[in-house]
């Protein structure tokens, strides 16, 4: 199976406190292989004092990167503060992933990436572009440049192998 974000809702003011607890019930039942990251979506602003005030981009959510089981999935339902899944009819039926491009509008706004460069790519591998003039095609990386999220991948076009510079959120495993 494959790691995708989810949203999860929890109750309005608690979301930092699901996340702690989240992080730890993984780390106790040996699940950090299946639920991989916890963000609570916040923006940072500052005020007319000077002073930096973080707000939540979407107070009662928190968004989670996991590979979706169903031990992964009891597990966050069953966290303390967590009232459900988005994206879920509920009877039992699990909730359907954030597409890519929703996932780095979000973390984008906050400065992350929805991809952790240094163990999602590496050279010689497949992947997909997901977005810019050559989305739909497939290619091998050639390089990674981790300090300007950047990738070079070659593409076959018309007939010819081409290396493009593509950034990470343009991309996606084949």
């Amino acid at each position: 199976m494959e790691k995708e974000w989810y949203v999860v809702n929890t109750y309005s003011g608690h979301e930092n406190k699901v996340k702690e607890k989240l992080e730890m019930r993984a780390n106790s039942m040996d699940m950090e292989d299946y639920i991989l990251r916890v963000v609570v979506p916040e923006t940072t602003e500052i005020d007319a004092n000077g002073k930096e005030k973080k707000s939540k981009l979407f107070p009662g959510y928190i968004l989670v990167e996991m590979v979706m089981t169903d031990e992964a999935w009891f597990i966050v339902r069953n966290t303390p503060g967590v009232t459900g899944f988005i994206g879920s009819s509920g009877k039992g039926a699990k909730p359907f992933p954030l597409t890519p491009s929703e996932v780095d509008k979000i973390l984008g706004s906050m400065g992350m990436s929805r991809l952790q460069a240094d163990s999602d790519f590496k050279e010689g591998e497949k992947v997909k572009v997901i977005a810019g003039p050559f989305e739909g095609m497939y290619g091998t990386i050639k390089s990674v440049d981790l300090p300007n999220t950047k990738l070079e991948v070659a593409l076959d076009l018309f007939g010819q192998e081409t290396v493009v510079e593509l950034e990470f959120s343009q991309i996606t495993k084949a």
